[in-house]
C-alpha cells in the first residue's frame, strides 16, 4: 500500500493544509487511519480499488470555533469548501483522473461530506455518510445550535436538510438522482430522527439513497470499521 503526505500553503484559507475523507471534530487528516478505517479497507486500498485522501475539516475554526462570530464560522467552512472544489478536487483528478469520486466522512465528517455532495453533485459519483447531523442549527442531547442563532444565506444553502426542500426545476436533482448515496445511523444515535429526516426529503425528490439503521448507538470507530467495509 502506497501512502504519501502532501501538504501546501493554500491561499484560500491562508495556512498550510494536509491531506475525500472528512475527520469528525476532534480529529485531523490522520484520524481515519488512527481509528483504523484504513485499515478496515486495507484489501480495497491494496487492489487498487480505491485511493484515499484524508483532509484536514478545521472544526475548531469553522463550525466549533465558540470564539468566533457565528457568521465569521459559516465562512470559515465555505472558505474550506472552495479550498477543497479548487485545490483538493484538481490535485485528485491530476494523480488518477478517474471520476468515480466518491466523498465520504463520520460524525461532523458525514456533515461536511453531505453539504459538499448535495451542493455539487456533479463532481462526485457517491456520498458515504456515517453517524451524521445534517442540520447544525437542531438542539438535541448536548448537541448545541451551533450558530447561537445566528442564520444567513450561507448557513441556508450548506445545511442539507434546509436547501434540499426548495429544489425544484434544478440540475442537482436530476444530477443526484443518478448518484449513489449511503446513510447510516445507530437506532439510539441522538441524529436518527434527522437522518430519517433527511431520507424522507430525499424520497419525496425521488431522489435513490439508503439509509442503514444500526444497532444502538454506533456512533463510534468499531461500528465505523465495519460499516466501511460494507459500504464503501
Amino acid at each position: 500500500m502506497n501512502r504519501e503526505y502532501l501538504r501546501w500553503y493554500s491561499q484560500r484559507l491562508h495556512r498550510d493544509m494536509e491531506m475525500l475523507v472528512f475527520p469528525t471534530r476532534e480529529g485531523t487528516f490522520l484520524e481515519y487511519e488512527q481509528l483504523g478505517l484504513v485499515g478496515s479497507l486495507a484489501d480495497k486500498l491494496q487492489a487498487g480499488h480505491l485511493q484515499l485522501y484524508c483532509i484536514e475539516g478545521l472544526a475548531a475554526e469553522s463550525l466549533y470555533g465558540s470564539d468566533r462570530h457565528p457568521a465569521e464560522r459559516i465562512r470559515r467552512h465555505v472558505a474550506l469548501e472552495d479550498y477543497i472544489l479548487n485545490e483538493v478536487l484538481p490535485l485528485m483528478a491530476a494523480k488518477n483522473p478517474h471520476d468515480c469520486t466518491i466523498v465520504h466522512g463520520c460524525s461532523l465528517g458525514a456533515f461536511q461530506a453531505a453539504s459538499l455532495f448535495f451542493r455539487h453533485p456533479h463532481l462526485f459519483r457517491k456520498l458515504v455518510a456515517f453517524s451524521g447531523r445534517y442540520d447544525l442549527t437542531m438542539k438535541v442531547e448536548s448537541f448545541s445550535d451551533l450558530f447561537d442563532g445566528y442564520y444567513d444565506d450561507s448557513v441556508y444553502f450548506h445545511t442539507p436538510t434546509h436547501f434540499l426542500p426548495g429544489l425544484g426545476s434544478d440540475w442537482r436533482l436530476d444530477r443526484l438522482r443518478e448518484r449513489d448515496i449511503v446513510l447510516t445511523i445507530g437506532d439510539a444515535d441522538p441524529f436518527l430522527d434527522n437522518n430519517r429526516y433527511l431520507s424522507r426529503l430525499l424520497g419525496e425528490k425521488n431522489i435513490r439513497h439508503q439509509l442503514h439503521v444500526w444497532d444502538g448507538r454506533a456512533h463510534r470507530a468499531g461500528a465505523w470499521r465495519k460499516m466501511a467495509a460494507l459500504y464503501i
